[in-house]
């Protein structure tokens, strides 16, 4: 049986069998009709074949969707290897292009990105996102073009990122002293949490919430795992009804409902003025404050509702939170397996730094191998290593190949960063790869796609490097790390979780000594 199967059967709800009986015979029923249909459409096809991706064996109603696994971007890229880097799968009925090679990914994104700026439509987003009024989820249209308008000029520009600094060094020094604090092992999968939730807070919701029980990290980690589960219902509607015999969308609509009560009480705090000031930045103005102002000037030309608030609110904190975290809790993770590239890094940020006890954002510019440390952690350990899929919006050729409208595009940026024809060694950390190359994480350069390209592409891009770069140059500037308990390097336990990003599975521990900044003086 699949680790497709296995895991949706698995669910308490299955464990009498009278309910495994009434729920798989039906299956049996509907998976035998759909047979018989397969093969009746396969054999009156063949006149009106079209030049299709090269596609796997796919089960009848299923399609492709058993052979996905619980880590869809390993088995994609394994199905890649054998099918090619434009690859047709079918989840359900559901035709999906999967994109595995740079050169693909650049004709999806740039050549073509008109075509694919859409999104396929998942009752998840609906359900999470405010019926998907957010960026990242909406379809492509003029509400899409004004909500992106909006969070990039007063939220995510380089301007308004910028006036930022002092929330970061503020918050990256609060963590510093914490770390300071401590005589045992810490946790640096939580300290690099709460700082990013912290700084996400303050600059997009005025003040931190943490203290408060706004966002329980266990609600976080619900909300990502939501994200990324292939639902049959999203592409077999005649099996909707299974979202609610196995509870998924009565969990979804729970996370969502604790979501909303969060976001309603920000938003009343800013309306009745009782919120502490958390000083933003340039204008002391939070995005909570101009989503507010935007509502109430009453522009004819755009217009947002409560509700298109807190699906925006939702969005940044949310991309502000758990995929910034997740690139700093990897790359500390590989510093500490790789002792060599740590002591190097640590040997830039301590010779610009000097005697000074905190790295700012001026200290950065300069710090070359600090930049390449983090772009080698982004190829290896892509936040989201399946970029969240488009759709076509007409029909295209693409490489040769047909594609009609209304596919799904995946592009697997995972297996595009630890391709062999791209990258030697692929699956080595050396961040000296990137000390003579142009190769850039911002949608230019296909090779490394980590926050998408093209239209779709991240917007926030800038906001999460900066936390990233401060953070980073931080820690190993004001300490020395080391595994607890002799543990060595190669042994450290490497596995990821499977949610909205890739995460380490295991919290990652470490031992912080205080170091003599006037060693550098």
């Amino acid at each position: 049986m699949s680790t497709f199967l296995q895991s949706f059967l698995s669910h308490e709800i299955f464990s009498s069998f009278p309910m495994l009986f009434f729920t798989i015979f039906p299956l049996f029923l509907i998976s035998l009709f759909a047979i018989i249909k397969y093969w009746h459409n396969s054999n009156n096809s063949c006149a009106t074949k079209k030049n299709l991706p090269p596609s796997p064996p796919r089960f009848p109603l299923l399609g492709n969707l058993h052979q996905l696994g619980l880590f869809p971007h390993c088995t994609l890229q394994n199905l890649a290897h054998k099918y090619g880097p434009l690859m047709l799968l079918y989840f359900g009925k559901v035709p999906v292009v999967v994109v595995s090679s740079a050169d693909a990914a650049r004709e999806v994104m740039k050549t073509h990105d008109s075509v694919f700026a859409d999104r396929p439509h998942r009752k998840i987003f609906d359900i999470l996102f405010y019926g998907s009024k957010d960026v990242a989820s909406c379809g492509y249209g003029e509400y899409w073009k004004q909500v992106r308008s909006l969070s990039v000029l007063n939220l995510l520009s380089n301007k308004r990122v910028q006036s930022y600094r002092r929330v970061r060094e503020e918050e990256s020094a609060k963590m510093m002293l914490s770390i300071q604090q401590k005589n045992t092992c810490v946790n640096l999968t939580e300290l690099c949490s709460t700082v990013t939730n912290d700084i996400t807070c303050r600059v997009v919701l005025g003040k931190r919430y943490r203290d408060e029980g706004g966002v329980l990290p266990e609600l976080m980690l619900e909300f990502g795992e939501l994200l990324v589960i292939f639902f049959i219902g999203d592409y077999i509607p005649s099996l909707n009804w299974l979202g609610k015999v196995n509870g998924f969308y009565s969990k979804a609509e729970k996370v969502a409902k604790h979501m909303d009560a969060f976001f309603e009480k920000v938003i009343d705090e800013h309306i009745i003025g009782s919120r502490s000031d958390g000083h933003v930045g340039e204008g002391n103005s939070d995005f909570v404050d101009v989503l507010l102002s935007v509502q109430k000037s009453n522009d004819t030309s755009f217009s947002i509702d409560r509700t298109a608030i807190k699906g925006l609110l939702l969005d940044m904190f949310i991309a502000g939170t758990d995929t910034t975290y997740t690139v700093l809790e990897w790359t500390m993770t590989e510093l500490l397996r790789h002792q060599t590239v740590m002591h190097k890094l640590q040997d830039e940020v301590r010779t610009v730094v000097g005697n000074i006890t905190h790295v700012t954002d001026d200290d950065l510019v300069i710090m070359n191998y600090l930049k390449a440390v983090i772009k080698e952690t982004l190829r290896l350990h892509a936040p989201v290593p399946l970029l969240v899929p488009r759709k076509s919006m007409e029909d295209i050729k693409l490489n040769g190949y047909d594609i009609a409208a209304g596919t799904q595009v995946i592009v697997n940026a995972w297996a595009i960063a630890r391709d062999s024809s791209i990258w030697e060694e692929p699956l080595e950390f050396k961040p000296e790869r990137f000390m003579n190359s142009s190769i850039d994480y911002k949608g230019l350069d296909f090779e490394l796609i980590p926050f998408g390209a093209g239209r779709r592409g991240c917007p926030g891009v800038l906001f999460a490097i900066s936390i990233n770069e401060l953070v980073l140059a931080n820690l190993v500037h004001q300490f020395d790390w080391k595994l607890p308990d002799g543990v060595e390097g190669k042994d450290l336990d490497m596995s990821e979780t499977n949610g909205l990003t890739c995460r380490r599975k295991y919290p990652l521990l470490a031992v912080a000594t205080r170091y003599d900044i006037n060693e550098y003086s």
